[in-house]
């Protein structure tokens, strides 16, 4: 049974022939799945001198960049508005809109998110409006995030290579040399914990499964693939399994503060030099500086830590694209805006200093406001440490059309394991089993690796 539309058979070859494609995922058709867009996108006639009025929605603090295309783009005046972050809120407004016939021309949408999108077949076909010409200014593995079978539905923006940020005053206190193995990062947790004074090294959050995601990935895990039109979910594989047991021991040894991240409890133990270390995407760096500037030329970031000596592995934490929703009657507009606002020098700059993440542009960053020393960073070239870790991710990683509801429910898993009821190791295995059930639920074929 295929009630699917054109634009929704399209990803049943997402990514095909992409060695490169992340998110590439040939299996998003479901039968008899309601479509969430109330209405299609369609190109409005202007007349000469008419202004064109466009509605951008993200969580990114871009009110400056906004201003600067609307100082230099009078025809075409874009309103934004800040909306809550991902799945606080953010996409479920943009479906509700979809749904109600009244979304905004453009949203922020991260990467695992577009599958979900596709699937009710909430983007515009951006190749009929000429997207597939702006190709070359992207960086190839983040432009293919909104590519289903060869067609384009989504502008990249930027995405998040992570890095093992630390504090170098402490570490030399505490006579701690920089970990290049996760071997090495338990042991300064060690010595933290026996010389400072009630501090740690850092925090486990079990609020942030997609952090942790992060740290399988980098393991060399695969939560999701695809075989044919079938789902296969492997998300407590043995890599996954080692990661796990690492942060239980981690957890059981008290070695770390469990606290969500980016909170009032850690930002005060990242303030007060309770926390010396976070592994962190580069968008990060902006949290640490508008949030403990009492601690700034105190900070260094090197490459995450190895599982073996010598490796160079890395991950990816995050990454948003700009996507124009169905039911624009301004696609050409927003095409415009959205590829100005990720590739002109002088937007990027902007976007960068509120810390939009690592640039989707191909080829600006050096030059950019992030290829320069920071006295934040003590005067390190950090964003040297995330050029590298970039070209270190395996691009290979999927995601699922239901991650908020995999992600949701690995969440209050991993609460339930940090508060005695059950393992990390155990939440994997029935984050597993329900990812399966989510998929079936929206009327897809899914099937357990085991």
């Amino acid at each position: 049974m295929d009630t699917s539309t054109p634009s929704r058979r399209a990803v049943l070859r997402w990514g095909a022939g992409t060695a490169a494609a992340l998110t590439a995922a040939p299996a998003l058709t479901a039968c008899g799945q309601t479509l969430g867009a109330a209405r299609t996108t369609a190109q409005a006639p202007t007349r000469r001198g008419q202004k064109v009025r466009l509605v951008f929605w993200t969580w990114v603090p871009m009110q400056k960049t906004v201003d600067l295309w609307n100082r230099t783009h009078p025809d075409i005046q874009v309103e934004m508005q800040t909306i809550p972050q991902n799945v606080t809120g953010g996409y479920q407004k943009m479906h509700a809109s979809l749904t109600a016939g009244n979304p905004p021309d453009l949203a922020q949408v991260e990467y695992h998110e577009l599958p979900s999108f596709m699937l009710v077949n909430g983007l515009t076909n951006l190749s009929e409006y000429g997207a597939d010409e702006l190709r070359d200014s992207y960086v190839p593995w983040q432009w293919q995030q909104g590519v289903f079978d060869g067609k384009v539905y989504t502008v990249p923006q930027a995405s998040g290579p992570m890095g093992l940020f630390y504090r170098r005053d402490l570490f030399a206190k505490w006579g701690i040399e920089t970990p290049a193995t996760w071997a090495g990062f338990e042991q300064a947790a060690r010595v933290v914990k026996a010389r400072g004074n009630g501090a740690r090294l850092c925090a486990f959050a079990p609020n942030q499964p997609t952090w942790f995601a992060a740290m399988c990935w980098q393991r060399g895990a695969r939560w999701v693939r695809t075989e044919g039109d079938t789902w296969v979910v492997d998300m407590d594989d043995a890599h996954s399994h080692e990661v796990a047991e690492y942060w239980e021991r981690m957890v059981r040894d008290d070695l770390v503060f469990v606290e969500p991240d980016m909170s009032n409890a850690w930002y005060k133990h990242v303030q007060t030099g309770q926390i010396s270390a976070w592994i962190g995407p580069q968008w990060g760096d902006a949290l640490l500086r508008g949030n403990a500037p009492g601690t700034a030329g105190k900070w260094r970031v090197a490459l995450l830590p190895q599982w073996k000596a010598g490796q160079n592995a890395s991950a990816n934490w995050g990454g948003s694209s700009t996507a124009i929703l169905q039911g624009t009657r301004h696609p050409r507009e927003a095409l415009e805006f959205a590829h100005w606002i990720n590739t002109d020098r002088r937007a990027v700059d902007l976007n960068i200093s509120v810390g939009y993440g690592w640039p989707a542009a191909a080829g600006v960053f050096r030059g950019s406001a992030l290829d320069k020393p920071d006295p934040f960073f003590g005067g390190q070239r950090y964003n040297d440490v995330f050029t590298v870790s970039d070209r270190a991710i395996d691009t290979s990683w999927k995601w699922s059309p239901t991650t908020d509801a995999d992600f949701a429910q690995l969440q209050d898993a991993f609460g339930a394991a940090i508060d005695g009821e059950g393992s990390l190791t155990g939440a994997l295995a029935d984050a597993r089993k329900s990812t399966v059930d989510n998929l079936r639920a929206k009327g897809l074929k899914a099937r357990s690796a085991r």
